[in-house]
Protein backbone atom coordinates (compact mmCIF):
# COMPACT_ATOMS: atom_id res chain seq x y z
CA UNK A 1 0.00 0.00 0.00
CA UNK A 2 1.40 3.40 -1.04
CA UNK A 3 1.80 6.04 1.66
CA UNK A 4 -1.61 7.79 2.11
CA UNK A 5 -0.15 11.30 1.91
CA UNK A 6 -3.41 12.84 0.66
CA UNK A 7 -5.05 12.33 4.05
CA UNK A 8 -2.62 14.54 5.98
CA UNK A 9 -4.92 17.50 5.32
CA UNK A 10 -7.66 15.73 7.31
CA UNK A 11 -5.47 15.58 10.44
CA UNK A 12 -5.43 19.26 11.45
CA UNK A 13 -6.90 18.87 14.97
CA UNK A 14 -4.57 16.00 15.91
CA UNK A 15 -1.49 17.77 14.55
CA UNK A 16 -2.44 20.94 16.41
CA UNK A 17 -2.82 18.96 19.64
CA UNK A 18 0.57 17.28 19.21
CA UNK A 19 2.16 20.68 18.64
CA UNK A 20 0.52 22.20 21.71
CA UNK A 21 1.58 19.23 23.85
CA UNK A 22 5.19 19.49 22.67
CA UNK A 23 5.29 23.24 23.36
CA UNK A 24 3.78 22.81 26.82
CA UNK A 25 6.27 20.05 27.68
CA UNK A 26 9.14 22.25 26.48
CA UNK A 27 7.83 25.21 28.48
CA UNK A 28 7.70 23.10 31.64
CA UNK A 29 11.23 21.82 31.04
CA UNK A 30 12.66 25.30 30.48
CA UNK A 31 10.84 27.07 33.31
CA UNK A 32 10.58 24.22 35.79
CA UNK A 33 6.96 25.21 36.38
CA UNK A 34 4.33 22.49 36.45
CA UNK A 35 0.63 22.63 37.38
CA UNK A 36 -0.05 22.04 41.06
CA UNK A 37 -2.93 19.63 40.41
CA UNK A 38 -5.96 18.77 38.33
CA UNK A 39 -8.74 19.51 40.80
CA UNK A 40 -11.58 17.16 41.75
CA UNK A 41 -12.00 14.00 39.69
CA UNK A 42 -13.79 13.05 37.53
CA UNK A 43 -12.86 16.28 35.80
CA UNK A 44 -15.02 18.44 33.55
CA UNK A 45 -16.19 17.13 30.19
CA UNK A 46 -14.67 18.68 27.07
CA UNK A 47 -16.97 18.56 24.07
CA UNK A 48 -16.70 19.05 20.31
CA UNK A 49 -18.62 18.31 17.13
CA UNK A 50 -16.94 17.52 13.81
CA UNK A 51 -18.24 16.74 10.36
CA UNK A 52 -18.60 13.26 8.87
CA UNK A 53 -15.28 11.51 8.28
CA UNK A 54 -14.08 11.57 4.65
CA UNK A 55 -15.10 8.38 2.87
CA UNK A 56 -11.78 8.13 1.04
CA UNK A 57 -9.97 8.29 4.39
CA UNK A 58 -12.14 5.50 5.80
CA UNK A 59 -11.53 3.34 2.72
CA UNK A 60 -7.74 3.66 2.88
CA UNK A 61 -7.70 3.26 6.65
CA UNK A 62 -9.66 0.01 6.50
CA UNK A 63 -7.32 -1.29 3.81
CA UNK A 64 -4.32 -0.46 6.02
CA UNK A 65 -5.91 -2.43 8.87
CA UNK A 66 -6.45 -5.48 6.65
CA UNK A 67 -10.24 -5.10 6.52
CA UNK A 68 -12.78 -5.05 3.71
CA UNK A 69 -13.78 -1.46 2.77
CA UNK A 70 -17.11 -2.74 1.38
CA UNK A 71 -18.09 -3.65 4.96
CA UNK A 72 -17.99 0.06 5.86
CA UNK A 73 -20.13 1.61 3.14
CA UNK A 74 -22.61 2.91 5.71
CA UNK A 75 -20.65 3.02 8.98
CA UNK A 76 -17.40 4.40 10.40
CA UNK A 77 -14.96 1.81 11.83
CA UNK A 78 -15.18 2.02 15.62
CA UNK A 79 -11.41 1.52 15.93
CA UNK A 80 -10.80 4.77 13.99
CA UNK A 81 -11.82 6.67 17.15
CA UNK A 82 -8.24 8.00 17.86
CA UNK A 83 -8.54 10.15 14.71
CA UNK A 84 -11.23 12.30 16.33
CA UNK A 85 -10.90 11.37 20.02
CA UNK A 86 -7.18 11.97 20.56
CA UNK A 87 -7.31 15.80 20.45
CA UNK A 88 -10.00 16.02 23.14
CA UNK A 89 -8.39 13.30 25.27
CA UNK A 90 -5.13 15.26 25.21
CA UNK A 91 -6.93 18.40 26.40
CA UNK A 92 -8.14 16.56 29.52
CA UNK A 93 -4.47 16.18 30.57
CA UNK A 94 -3.49 19.85 30.32
CA UNK A 95 -3.48 20.36 34.09
CA UNK A 96 -1.70 17.16 35.17
CA UNK A 97 1.45 17.66 37.28
CA UNK A 98 3.39 14.98 35.37
CA UNK A 99 6.03 15.16 32.60
CA UNK A 100 4.07 15.09 29.35
CA UNK A 101 6.94 13.56 27.34
CA UNK A 102 6.83 10.47 29.56
CA UNK A 103 3.16 9.62 29.02
CA UNK A 104 2.86 6.07 27.62
CA UNK A 105 -0.11 4.35 26.02
CA UNK A 106 -1.03 1.49 28.36
CA UNK A 107 -4.15 0.29 26.55
CA UNK A 108 -7.85 0.94 26.18
CA UNK A 109 -11.32 -0.56 26.32
CA UNK A 110 -13.71 0.12 23.44
CA UNK A 111 -17.43 -0.59 23.89
CA UNK A 112 -19.64 -0.47 20.81
CA UNK A 113 -23.27 0.29 21.64
CA UNK A 114 -24.31 1.12 18.07
CA UNK A 115 -22.67 1.61 14.65
CA UNK A 116 -21.54 5.14 13.75
CA UNK A 117 -23.43 6.29 10.61
CA UNK A 118 -20.94 7.39 7.97
CA UNK A 119 -22.90 10.48 6.83
CA UNK A 120 -23.57 12.04 10.25
CA UNK A 121 -21.47 14.50 12.28
CA UNK A 122 -19.64 13.12 15.30
CA UNK A 123 -20.37 14.53 18.75
CA UNK A 124 -17.49 13.88 21.14
CA UNK A 125 -17.12 14.17 24.92
CA UNK A 126 -13.85 13.58 26.76
CA UNK A 127 -13.08 13.49 30.48
CA UNK A 128 -10.24 12.68 32.86
CA UNK A 129 -11.89 10.13 35.15
CA UNK A 130 -9.24 9.10 37.65
CA UNK A 131 -5.53 9.17 38.55
CA UNK A 132 -3.89 6.25 40.36
CA UNK A 133 -0.47 7.45 41.63
CA UNK A 134 1.55 5.05 43.81
CA UNK A 135 4.81 7.01 43.69
CA UNK A 136 6.40 4.73 41.08
CA UNK A 137 3.92 5.38 38.29
CA UNK A 138 0.68 7.22 37.66
CA UNK A 139 -2.16 5.64 35.67
CA UNK A 140 -4.41 8.22 34.05
CA UNK A 141 -7.89 6.96 33.20
CA UNK A 142 -9.73 8.93 30.51
CA UNK A 143 -13.07 8.43 28.80
CA UNK A 144 -14.04 9.45 25.27
CA UNK A 145 -17.70 9.11 24.24
CA UNK A 146 -18.68 9.36 20.57
CA UNK A 147 -22.27 9.99 19.48
CA UNK A 148 -24.15 11.01 16.34
CA UNK A 149 -27.61 12.62 16.10
CA UNK A 150 -29.21 9.20 15.51
CA UNK A 151 -26.86 7.13 17.71
CA UNK A 152 -26.26 8.69 21.15
CA UNK A 153 -23.36 7.21 23.13
CA UNK A 154 -22.63 4.85 20.25
CA UNK A 155 -19.00 4.37 21.23
CA UNK A 156 -17.45 4.52 24.69
CA UNK A 157 -13.66 4.36 24.91
CA UNK A 158 -11.73 4.20 28.16
CA UNK A 159 -8.01 4.97 27.86
CA UNK A 160 -5.25 4.13 30.31
CA UNK A 161 -2.13 6.30 30.02
CA UNK A 162 0.90 5.47 32.17
CA UNK A 163 3.50 7.93 33.48
CA UNK A 164 6.67 6.33 34.97
CA UNK A 165 7.73 8.24 38.08
CA UNK A 166 10.66 6.21 39.41
CA UNK A 167 10.88 4.39 42.74
CA UNK A 168 9.52 7.24 44.86
CA UNK A 169 12.69 7.05 47.00
CA UNK A 170 16.18 8.42 46.53
CA UNK A 171 18.85 6.02 45.35
CA UNK A 172 20.34 4.07 48.25
CA UNK A 173 17.42 4.67 50.58
CA UNK A 174 16.22 1.65 52.45
CA UNK A 175 13.04 0.86 54.33
CA UNK A 176 11.66 2.79 57.28
CA UNK A 177 13.99 0.92 59.72
CA UNK A 178 17.13 1.59 57.66
CA UNK A 179 17.30 -1.97 56.34
CA UNK A 180 17.67 -2.51 52.59
CA UNK A 181 14.31 -2.48 50.89
CA UNK A 182 13.43 -5.91 49.47
CA UNK A 183 13.49 -6.10 45.70
CA UNK A 184 10.10 -5.99 44.09
CA UNK A 185 9.20 -9.03 42.00
CA UNK A 186 9.13 -8.37 38.30
CA UNK A 187 5.79 -8.68 36.57
CA UNK A 188 5.62 -11.90 34.50
CA UNK A 189 6.12 -11.41 30.77
CA UNK A 190 2.87 -11.76 28.81
CA UNK A 191 3.38 -14.53 26.25
CA UNK A 192 1.32 -16.00 23.44
CA UNK A 193 -0.02 -19.33 24.81
CA UNK A 194 1.11 -22.47 23.02
CA UNK A 195 -2.51 -23.65 22.68
CA UNK A 196 -3.82 -20.39 21.14
CA UNK A 197 -5.09 -20.50 17.54
CA UNK A 198 -3.35 -18.31 14.98
CA UNK A 199 -6.03 -16.33 13.12
CA UNK A 200 -3.82 -14.14 10.94
CA UNK A 201 -0.20 -13.54 10.02
CA UNK A 202 1.13 -10.10 9.08
CA UNK A 203 4.28 -8.79 7.49
CA UNK A 204 4.38 -5.21 8.76
CA UNK A 205 6.67 -2.88 6.77
CA UNK A 206 9.08 -0.32 8.20
CA UNK A 207 6.87 2.58 7.06
CA UNK A 208 3.70 1.28 8.75
CA UNK A 209 4.04 3.87 11.53
CA UNK A 210 4.17 6.69 9.00
CA UNK A 211 1.15 5.29 7.13
CA UNK A 212 -0.90 5.10 10.33
CA UNK A 213 0.18 8.63 11.24
CA UNK A 214 -1.07 9.94 7.90
CA UNK A 215 -4.39 8.15 8.40
CA UNK A 216 -5.00 9.21 12.02
CA UNK A 217 -2.84 12.28 12.61
CA UNK A 218 -0.72 10.73 15.38
CA UNK A 219 2.68 11.90 14.14
CA UNK A 220 4.59 11.11 17.33
CA UNK A 221 8.12 10.83 15.86
CA UNK A 222 8.90 7.60 17.74
CA UNK A 223 6.63 5.88 15.19
CA UNK A 224 8.22 7.18 11.98
CA UNK A 225 11.62 8.83 12.55
CA UNK A 226 14.29 6.14 13.22
CA UNK A 227 16.91 8.40 14.91
CA UNK A 228 14.25 9.69 17.31
CA UNK A 229 13.14 6.14 18.17
CA UNK A 230 16.77 5.06 18.67
CA UNK A 231 17.30 7.98 21.05
CA UNK A 232 14.62 6.40 23.25
CA UNK A 233 16.36 3.01 23.20
CA UNK A 234 14.47 1.27 20.40
CA UNK A 235 16.19 -0.55 17.55
CA UNK A 236 13.98 1.28 15.06
CA UNK A 237 10.58 2.96 14.93
CA UNK A 238 7.71 1.26 16.76
CA UNK A 239 4.15 0.73 15.60
CA UNK A 240 1.37 2.68 17.30
CA UNK A 241 -0.45 0.60 19.90
CA UNK A 242 -3.74 1.71 18.35
CA UNK A 243 -2.54 0.44 14.96
CA UNK A 244 -1.88 -2.99 16.49
CA UNK A 245 -5.36 -2.87 18.04
CA UNK A 246 -6.99 -1.85 14.74
CA UNK A 247 -5.27 -4.63 12.77
CA UNK A 248 -6.33 -7.10 15.48
CA UNK A 249 -9.91 -5.79 15.33
CA UNK A 250 -10.16 -6.37 11.59
CA UNK A 251 -8.50 -9.78 11.92
CA UNK A 252 -11.15 -10.76 14.46
CA UNK A 253 -13.96 -9.41 12.26
CA UNK A 254 -12.71 -11.55 9.38
CA UNK A 255 -11.90 -14.75 11.30
CA UNK A 256 -14.12 -14.74 14.39
CA UNK A 257 -17.17 -12.73 13.40
CA UNK A 258 -17.75 -13.97 9.84
CA UNK A 259 -16.81 -10.64 8.26
CA UNK A 260 -19.48 -8.70 10.14
CA UNK A 261 -18.05 -5.58 11.87
CA UNK A 262 -21.19 -5.35 14.03
CA UNK A 263 -20.40 -8.77 15.48
CA UNK A 264 -17.73 -7.28 17.74
CA UNK A 265 -19.22 -5.61 20.82
CA UNK A 266 -16.17 -4.71 22.91
CA UNK A 267 -12.40 -5.00 22.81
CA UNK A 268 -10.28 -4.51 25.94
CA UNK A 269 -6.53 -4.39 25.23
CA UNK A 270 -3.22 -3.83 26.98
CA UNK A 271 -0.11 -2.83 25.06
CA UNK A 272 2.43 -5.12 26.69
CA UNK A 273 5.56 -4.64 24.56
CA UNK A 274 6.65 -2.21 21.80
CA UNK A 275 6.32 -3.67 18.29
CA UNK A 276 9.55 -2.64 16.55
CA UNK A 277 9.33 -2.20 12.77
CA UNK A 278 9.61 -3.92 10.38
CA UNK A 279 8.05 -7.02 11.90
CA UNK A 280 6.33 -10.31 11.31
CA UNK A 281 3.54 -10.88 13.79
CA UNK A 282 0.52 -13.07 14.30
CA UNK A 283 -2.96 -12.64 15.76
CA UNK A 284 -3.84 -15.38 18.24
CA UNK A 285 -7.07 -16.35 19.99
CA UNK A 286 -8.11 -18.68 22.78
CA UNK A 287 -11.92 -19.05 22.72
CA UNK A 288 -13.89 -18.96 25.92
CA UNK A 289 -15.06 -22.58 26.44
CA UNK A 290 -18.67 -23.16 25.48
CA UNK A 291 -19.00 -20.20 23.12
CA UNK A 292 -19.52 -20.72 19.41
CA UNK A 293 -18.00 -18.90 16.48
CA UNK A 294 -19.64 -16.23 14.38
CA UNK A 295 -22.06 -13.53 15.49
CA UNK A 296 -22.56 -13.65 19.24
CA UNK A 297 -19.21 -15.31 19.84
CA UNK A 298 -17.12 -13.91 22.64
CA UNK A 299 -20.03 -13.04 24.96
CA UNK A 300 -19.86 -13.69 28.70
CA UNK A 301 -16.24 -13.74 29.85
CA UNK A 302 -15.00 -13.07 26.32
CA UNK A 303 -12.29 -14.65 24.19
CA UNK A 304 -8.62 -13.96 24.94
CA UNK A 305 -6.56 -12.36 22.18
CA UNK A 306 -2.83 -11.81 21.68
CA UNK A 307 -0.53 -10.29 19.06
CA UNK A 308 2.99 -11.69 19.08
CA UNK A 309 5.86 -13.00 16.95
CA UNK A 310 4.94 -16.68 17.44
CA UNK A 311 3.51 -19.15 19.93
CA UNK A 312 5.40 -18.74 23.20
CA UNK A 313 6.80 -15.36 22.16
CA UNK A 314 6.46 -12.13 24.16
CA UNK A 315 3.13 -10.52 23.28
CA UNK A 316 2.85 -6.98 21.93
CA UNK A 317 -0.86 -6.86 22.77
CA UNK A 318 -3.05 -8.88 25.10
CA UNK A 319 -6.78 -8.43 25.31
CA UNK A 320 -10.32 -9.71 25.59
CA UNK A 321 -12.97 -9.54 22.87
CA UNK A 322 -16.71 -9.91 23.30
CA UNK A 323 -19.73 -9.95 21.04
CA UNK A 324 -22.63 -7.50 21.28
CA UNK A 325 -24.63 -7.14 24.48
Amino acid sequence: MALPTKHIRSQGPVLATLGQTALEALRRQLTGKVPSGVGPLPGPEITAEIGPRPKALIKDYVRFCGGDPSSYKHHVPAHLWPQWGFPLAAKTLEGIPYPLFKVLNGGCRVEVNAPLPIDEPLQIRAQLVNIDDNGRRAVLEQRVVTSTPSAPDALITTLFAIVPLGSGKKKGEGGSNGAPKPKKKKKPVERVPLDATELARWKIPANAGLSFAMLTGDFNPVHWIPPYAKAFGFRNTILHGFATMAKSWEGLVRSRFAGNPQGLGSFDVQFTKPLVLPAKAGLYLRPNPGEGAGEGAGEGEGDRVWVGPAHGGSAYLAGTVKGPG
